[in-house]
């Protein structure tokens, strides 16, 4: 338990009411949750606003509350602490609450469009055979060690992210690798962190639903290394035409990777086969369980990080050959006539280019492409012609279909995916993804190949409001299992 008047040291406050010696158990921002004895943060969300809970938090036992507007009656014993941005104060206070965590291991973070997955769980997985402990704050779980944790957001909320911290070092960890989005940055969530260094990855169209504008988008992600402390690192990808920018302001020791030009850490594709492919990773071949330029790109990204983080070459060149893929990126099964299955989380125009290109360099002339992807609801629209045109461009066949269509029609995402697509283009519409993945398997001669895009991972759809149980992965096998 720590007092008000310790947890809000360093906070900018506006004033208090109450007393400030008053001690708190526990840090809770959903009034649904609160226990007694906890400290309530009245945080101004995209669909409600705390402060409409601060009695109902009261009623269940919040000894203090943090908010931004104070109640036109404060209710008795509680101590009421007015700040300018509940999300930074409460960024501020976990943080203090669990005594620093970041500040007692060295954690990573890596940002960008696309990769983060992959370069953070990656490195966790790297570090584990160089003999450390790790923990991984990933879009596909959390763990702690060895202790896995179901993910619920890319990055979490501050609490839950000091919390998790607070356990990594309890628990004798040594690093944590995680992904920064650009919601949690500009959220405040990883405020008050100390990282030990960040990578840029690739900044590519997303997230403009949230952001509004590309520009936005560019600065949330450039504050996570205008932010860091000049005794981190940055990685930056200068084969992005964004990756310079990122880094001019930071106060860290900058290095540079590419597959293309002069860099810190270069790297180049010598061979690729559909098991992997032949690397020349500063100036060592290395071969890999990877195929495709885009994991050319996260495996230098993690090598140089673990140059950074001061490993040695050899090791860490071995290490990375025995590396497996991440799950639902890149994830291929194949059925007993050589039809083969790519599974990948591809939900950007980007992303699905690169994932398309990959299968093009391996892609035999007689082999056919069928093309299945869609585009998730209540999200980005601009996102959604984009990704029809550049799957008709390379497809054989192109099949659109839902992703999560959450509270949308998704008869109307697939009208908005294929507007603007040329007359003679060749694809089917079909809402329900099962049914498309089914027709998927049925249009796939022996041999062929199928790229289920957008889910990759997930286990679910998100329809209206509702999760419901649904796994590519299991629906591709389903017609797989009797092909001969």
């Amino acid at each position: 338990m720590k007092s008000i008047k310790e947890l809000i040291r360093g906070v900018e406050t506006i004033q208090i009411i109450g007393n400030s010696d008053v001690e708190v158990s526990a840090l809770n921002y959903d009034s649904r949750r609160v226990a007694e004895g906890d400290c309530f943060f009245a945080v101004v969300g995209v669909q409600s606003d705390g402060h409409n809970y601060i009695s109902q938090a009261v009623e269940r036992g919040a000894r203090a509350v943090v908010c931004q507007r104070l109640p036109e009656v404060p209710a008795e014993g509680v101590c009421y602490v007015q700040v300018a941005d509940t999300n930074a104060a409460m960024a501020d206070i976990a943080a203090t609450f669990y005594d620093h965590p970041s500040y007692e291991l060295k954690l990573v973070g890596v940002t960008g469009t696309n990769g983060k997955t992959t370069t953070a769980t990656l490195l966790y997985d790297l570090f584990r055979m160089l003999g450390y402990r790790a923990g991984l704050i990933s879009t596909v779980v959390y763990r702690v060690g060895e202790r896995e944790i179901e993910s619920t957001h890319t990055t979490p909320d501050s609490i839950r992210l000091n919390a998790m911290l607070r356990e990594m070092v309890d628990e004798g960890c040594d690093y944590c690798f995680m992904e920064c989005s650009s919601h949690a940055i500009v959220q405040d969530r990883i405020r008050g962190l100390r990282f030990a260094g960040g990578m840029f990855t690739n900044l590519t169209h997303d997230h403009l639903d949230y952001h509004k504008t590309f520009a936005e988008y560019l600065r949330a992600k450039k504050l996570f290394f205008d932010r860091l402390p000049k005794e981190a690192f940055a990685i930056t990808n200068i084969d992005d035409r964004n990756g310079r920018v990122m880094v001019q302001n930071t106060q860290a020791t900058v290095r540079t990777l590419s597959l293309r030009s002069m860099a810190d850490y270069r790297c180049k594709v010598v061979e690729m086969l559909m098991d992997g492919m032949l690397l020349r990773l500063d100036n060592e071949e290395v071969w890999v369980k990877f195929i495709g330029r885009f994991n050319a790109y996260n495996l230098l990204t993690i090598y140089a990080t673990a140059m950074m983080l001061g490993q040695r070459k050899e090791e860490v060149l071995m290490a990375i050959s025995t590396l497996q893929s991440v799950n639902g990126r890149f994830e291929y099964i194949r059925a007993a006539d050589g039809t083969t299955a790519v599974v990948d989380y591809a939900h950007t125009p980007d992303a699905l280019e690169n994932v398309i290109t990959t299968i093009e360099e391996i892609r035999q002339s007689e082999q056919n492409l069928i093309v299945l992807c869609g585009c998730g609801g209540d999200r980005d629209k601009t996102k959604r012609p984009e990704m029809a045109a550049i799957a008709v461009k390379y497809a054989t066949t192109s099949i659109f279909t839902s992703d999560n269509p959450r509270t949308e029609d998704p008869e109307q995402i697939l009208r908005d995916m294929v507007e603007g697509l040329p007359h003679d283009a060749r694809y089917l519409k079909i809402a329900d993804r099962g049914e498309a993945i089914r027709t998927a398997a049925m249009l796939a001669r022996p041999g062929d190949i199928i790229l289920l895009a957008g889910k990759g991972h997930e286990t679910y759809q998100v329809i209206g409001t509702e999760k419901v149980h649904f796994d590519d992965r299991e629906e591709i096998r389903k017609y797989f299992i009797n092909r001969k």
